[in-house]
């Protein structure tokens, strides 16, 4: 009996070692239960691996996010997640038809790889692997080809395929981009389906240029809806019921609550760039001259809030205004300046007769002055500032030159946005009649109520008193509450039941579609 049980113990012993007792994987267990097939009950794990090592290595060379991929996989121990939940339930042939589908939203489904996934799935439903490892590299390469398409697919409904921000040089807007944890969260998905459903864009604008899109036989046409499909994919930041909005290739700013329309009104925003601006912009880093280089006054694209109203605002004239206008007009006129209300400061220190300045002494590209532009009616910002935070210095204002708003191509300013009704959008902003008839007071306009009448004389009693000088100074109100602004660039979208186009001002349409071409 002794003797017995030393045989015993080394028979187990061997037979936990060639695993003669080990349950096969779950993917095992699911393929034999599914096919009636015992094969899969011989389904060797270590075999496995080493085929899905070599399959991870040759695909995720084309995928777009390998890292997060090959993560997932390794915390995961290279189980097949996606075949293993997905392909009995049908919802991995699903996962096909939403790729095919994608061109809809103007994709190519090549680019998702939506074939050879489909020819994966239909050699593993064909049944007819005599053993067990000849199923190691078809499912391997169908599993992470679904990874890699399914990942992508959300991705670029969700977030957009494009990032405005790498491709454009003055894209300021926030956007929110694909994460590792949302792709990881994709992968761990309980339903692909539901998750396919959801990501659809619902959009009211983003569902019209889709139907446009796939009405159109135009391919001009096609290319425009396409191109602003994809700006209504990007995530900018929640703009909520009550914002503002300025298009520039609309030229409008338009006051939005609840989609409906508040105020709409003409703008005039920053000239086009120079053509030729990217090799100019070359020359002139190899000389430093002022003479090479080029102009670019595009309004940056950007979002804010309107925080302040300046009335009777005074301009601190940019350096790059001095340096190509103000200079060249002060050295051509030596009365300009004070002609034009301009002060000149050196070192922080008012000039008190800038018409003695002996221009000659100075390059302009190392002028020592600063210049100001005081209140007034000559003032180029006219009679109103709308301030809000951002790092380009640019404002919403008025104009002392009007006929820029009866121009069909309004891309005539320095950069900031010249708006057409100052006074209503104003009105607006406070939001009540007594602020609005204190700022009515400061620019010389009766007010609406009666009862208010005693300022406005008590500021026109001190204009019209000679014993006492008057000057014109800044006055600030606050808006009634902060307004979310967006400086956009839309060329196309849905209104009033038609699509409106606007021309490509700045040329970012032709931009955006050489970085999306490869995905059509």
């Amino acid at each position: 009996m002794k003797n017995l049980r030393f045989l015993i113990i080394p028979f187990i012993v061997c037979v936990s070692a060639c695993n003669w007792f080990k349950s096969p994987p779950e993917i095992g267990k699911v393929l034999s239960e599914h096919f009636k097939n015992k094969i899969y009950k011989d389904f060797d794990t270590v075999a496995y691996d080493s085929v899905f090592a070599k399959t991870m290595d040759s695909l995720s060379i084309g995928f777009t996010n390998p890292k997060t991929i090959k993560a997932f996989y390794e915390s995961n121990k290279n189980q097949p997640k996606l075949v293993t939940k997905f392909y009995t339930t049908g919802e991995l042939d699903s996962l096909t038809v939403f790729l095919q589908r994608s061109e809809m939203h103007g994709f190519n489904p090549k680019i998702f790889k939506t074939e050879k996934i489909k020819s994966l799935l239909n050699q593993l439903s064909a049944n007819q692997f005599k053993h067990v490892d000849e199923s190691y590299p078809i499912i391997a390469q169908l599993e992470l080809l679904s990874a890699n398409a399914y990942i992508n697919y959300n991705n670029y409904l969700k977030y957009g395929v494009i990032n405005p921000r790498n491709i454009f040089s003055r894209y300021y807007i926030k956007v929110r981009r694909p994460d590792s944890a949302g792709m990881v969260g994709l992968l761990s998905s309980e339903n692909i389906l539901d998750t396919l459903k959801a990501v659809q864009p619902k959009s009211e604008q983003y569902k019209a240029l889709q139907a446009a899109y796939l009405n159109s036989n135009n391919e001009t046409e096609k290319r425009i809806l396409l191109l602003n499909m994809e700006r209504f994919r990007w995530k900018t930041p929640e703009m909520g019921e009550n914002y503002v909005q300025v298009n520039i290739p609309d030229f409008k700013l338009t006051w939005f609550d609840n989609a409906d329309t508040v105020i709409s009104m003409k703008v005039c925003v920053g000239g086009k760039r120079e053509s030729g601006y990217e090799e100019k912009l070359k020359a002139f880093a190899k000389s430093g001259n002022l003479d090479d280089k080029p102009k670019n006054h595009e309004t940056p694209l950007l979002y804010s809030k309107i925080n302040s109203i300046q009335a009777n605002p005074v301009w601190n004239i940019p350096v790059s205004i001095a340096q190509s206008e103000i200079y060249w007009m002060a050295r051509k006129d030596r009365y300009y300046l004070s002609n034009s209300n301009i002060n000149v400061y050196y070192k922080g220190k008012l000039i008190n007769e800038p018409n003695t300045i002996n221009w000659n002494k100075y390059s302009r590209d190392k002028l020592p002055f600063k210049f100001k532009q005081g209140s007034g009616g000559g003032n180029a910002l006219g009679k109103f500032k709308f301030i809000f935070d951002n790092s380009s210095s640019i404002y919403l204002h008025d104009t002392n030159n009007k006929n820029g708003f009866n121009l069909a191509n309004r891309a005539i300013s320095h950069g900031c946005v010249r708006v057409e009704k100052p006074l209503e959008f104003a009105e607006k902003l406070v939001g009540d009649s007594y602020t609005y008839d204190k700022l009515r007071a400061e620019v010389d306009l009766p007010p609406i109520d009666s009862t208010h009448v005693k300022w406005y004389k008590k500021r026109m009693a001190a204009k019209a008193d000679t014993t006492k000088s008057f000057q014109l100074k800044p006055a600030w109100f606050g808006p009634k509450k902060q307004v979310p602004l967006i400086i956009t660039y839309i060329t196309a979208w849905a209104q009033n039941d038609k699509i409106e186009y606007r021309p490509d001002v700045y040329g970012m349409d032709e931009k955006l579609w050489t970085a999306m071409k490869k995905f059509r």
